[in-house]
């Protein structure tokens, strides 16, 4: 076999090179190796830098539309979060008209749980912003919603309850007349001549005087009381009673509803009485309270009486 020599400097004088063939082989085999390396890495630079697929670019497309997107859905937001904000002014306000107390900032922040509006700003800023934090962002806006819709809903039926109570409240002076001089509260008794509690007004009027009914109730009572003769009782609801006395003729029936403004009685003198007149008492939970307090609009019911009887 063919021998082959190298001159070597170190040991001045020629060198046999032996196993020439393997590493000849191994020598090409890693120049192969590299410059394999070296063209797929090209290759890779190419198509996804310089020319990427037609698949990739399209996610990419993909990817900058949802961003643009999601940026208008920010910005909606905000529109939507400012107009949020001015709904609960105004539920305040609605609170007040119906008598619900208004909800503080810090009661608000406890049911909605703060604010998430920040990672959005950094998104219409065009900022990068974490998946997670804007899908938080989002659901805030939601339990916002959701809190002030049930606010809403208290609103909505407080007035609603208040529509009834307004009916049941006895608004009007029940009769035409002029007020008796001893009013409500303790006085000398005309007849008894004893200091006494006298638990209503008295309305000076003839016998016969038509008497309406100040708010919308039932009809409780119809018939004879001791001291007041001939006598009506309405029940109003909401802890509201009238009480209407020395009656000539009444033109109810015991459960009659009444409504306000109907006619339910005419006056007279009937009972422990010292001349015709309409004894009228207001209580509320069981307590007498005086009647000219409730007497809003004395002409109220003699100016609009469309469901009265005469």
């Amino acid at each position: 076999m063919k021998k082959f020599y190298y001159y070597s400097k170190f040991k001045i004088h020629p060198v046999e090179l032996k196993n020439y063939r393997l590493k000849f082989a191994l020598l090409v085999a890693a120049i192969f190796c590299i410059a394999t390396l070296v063209l797929f890495s090209g290759y890779l630079v190419y198509t996804n830098y310089i020319n990427p697929p037609k698949d990739l670019a399209a996610l990419r497309n993909e990817n900058l539309l949802l961003k643009s997107r999601l940026k208008n859905i920010a910005g909606q937001y905000k529109n939507l979060e400012t107009e949020l904000d001015s709904i609960i002014v105004r539920n305040n306000t609605l609170r007040v008209a119906a008598n619900l107390p208004a909800m503080s900032n810090d009661e608000q922040k406890l049911a909605t749980g703060g604010n998430a509006f920040g990672s959005l700003l950094d998104l219409i800023a065009g900022k990068e912003v974490d998946l997670k934090q804007t899908i938080a962002a989002v659901d805030q806006v939601v339990k916002k919603f959701e809190f002030e819709k049930g606010n809403l809903t208290n609103i909505q039926a407080a007035l609603a309850t208040n529509q009834e109570l307004y009916k049941a409240i006895p608004a009007i002076k029940p009769c035409t007349g002029e007020l008796a001089a001893h009013g409500f509260g303790m006085r000398m008794h005309p007849i008894l001549h004893i200091m006494r509690m006298h638990e209503g007004v008295d309305i000076i009027t003839n016998v016969g005087t038509m008497v309406y009914a100040p708010a919308e109730g039932t009809v409780d009572f119809v018939g004879y009381k001791n001291g007041l003769g001939l006598c009506v009782e309405l029940d109003h609801g909401f802890g509201y009673r009238t009480i209407y006395g020395h009656l000539s003729a009444t033109t109810v029936k015991e459960g009659q509803h009444i409504k306000r403004s109907q006619n339910i009685a005419k006056t007279g003198n009937t009972g422990l009485s010292s001349g015709p007149h309409l004894h009228y008492e207001v209580l509320h939970d069981g307590i007498n309270l005086d009647p000219v307090q409730f007497f809003f609009n004395d002409n109220y019911v003699f100016n609009s009486t469309p469901n009265s009887k005469e």
